[in-house]
């Protein structure tokens, strides 16, 4: 059985990091805040003290952190992951981050005999205790199939896109999506009730046609209920749809739906929303407005 390490163990990172343990990989664990590692080694995890230590014991080490800056640093910095390369390591990092540097890595990596995929994933806090993430998947194949019983773990619907970074770019095209669909119902439940209907019979009505899609299959009831705490960060969205829009200008690509989204969650984060579920967009058109959704 392969022995997983797992680096970063943040609102997504600690549940999918469990759900490998529970199916029975050996895992050792780290994090730079220590409570999810000491909550993780009471579970049966081994905790380590950096990346390196991370690496040298594993066969397969996984990274779930926020930034482009953050995967470089513990990829390839002091005490990274680089520094306990050898042939036959895989490392896979399922954070979001720029394409670019996805390729970076795994060809600083790649130099010292270790396989690289970048498999970001979709699907936020309830796909990640659940296990039942979309893993879109950049690097060789090959590292694919060896890995993928540890990835079965985490998501169900598991796909390789192409070489390396071109799970990131998978990934800029879903926060396209994301981003269209949480703006999208924020516009519609505020309307709705702006009109003077009920925006959760509009829901309900519409979920059953062709505006159906997980956004509104799953985050309408939680701002009814007046529950905007994250799920994925408003914040975390912006990040992502920054990498949208550099990835955009580095092909020559206009997206102006796109860079109206992502000046709504800036909105969103300027009004101090930052922390809050990226479907509390919906907070800006309040501003906007005056009106408040209507909480049960």
């Amino acid at each position: 059985m392969l022995r997983v390490g797992y680096i970063g163990l943040g609102l997504m990172g600690k549940p999918m990091a469990r759900n490998i343990l529970k199916a029975g990989f050996p895992l050792v664990v780290h994090n730079r805040s220590r409570a999810a590692v000491d909550e993780l080694a009471a579970e049966g995890a081994v905790a380590a003290h950096s990346p390196a230590e991370v690496a040298a014991q594993v066969d397969v080490v996984i990274t779930n952190l926020p930034d482009s800056p953050d995967v470089e640093a513990v990829a390839l910095g002091e005490n990274g992951i680089l520094a306990a390369a050898r042939p036959g390591l895989i490392f896979v990092d399922h954070s979001t981050i720029k394409p670019e540097t996805a390729r970076h890595i795994a060809e600083v990596l790649g130099a010292k005999g270790v396989q690289c995929l970048d498999a970001p994933v979709s699907g936020g806090d309830i796909g990640a205790r659940e296990g039942t993430l979309t893993i879109m998947v950049g690097g060789p194949a090959e590292a694919l199939e060896t890995v993928r019983p540890v990835l079965e773990a985490e998501g169900r619907a598991i796909t390789h896109i192409g070489e390396a970074g071109a799970g990131q770019v998978a990934k800029v095209a879903n926060q396209i999506m994301v981003a269209a669909q949480m703006v999208a119902m924020a516009e519609l439940l505020l309307l709705s009730q702006k009109a003077g209907v009920d925006p959760r019979r509009v829901v309900e009505a519409i979920r059953g046609g062709a505006a159906q899609c997980w956004t509104l299959d799953n985050k309408p009831q939680r701002l009814f209920a007046g529950n905007r705490a994250p799920g994925f960060k408003a914040h975390m969205m912006l990040k992502d749809l920054d990498i949208v829009m550099d990835t955009a200008r580095a092909y020559g690509m206009p997206l102006p739906s796109a860079a109206t989204h992502a000046q709504l969650f800036r909105a969103m984060r300027e009004l101090g929303f930052g922390e809050l579920d990226n479907s509390a967009v919906v907070a800006v058109y309040e501003a906007l407005t005056g009106t408040t959704l209507a909480a049960e």
